[in-house]
């Protein structure tokens, strides 16, 4: 199974939104550990709304 390509732009341009990282860096990332990064990433945001 092929991961979907939208959703591999969408997670490469939310890690470089947040974290400011190139795509190189992004792209070496695995498959799980870029995941755990967007979560990680979500969490923050989500954390930020609420305190304000």
């Amino acid at each position: 199974m092929t991961y979907a390509t939208d959703r591999l732009h969408e997670e490469i341009a939310y890690v470089a939104y947040h974290f400011h990282w190139s795509l190189e860096a992004i792209l070496d990332l695995e498959h799980h550990d870029r995941r755990r990064y967007t979560e990680q990433i979500a969490s923050f945001v989500t954390r930020s709304e609420a305190e304000d």
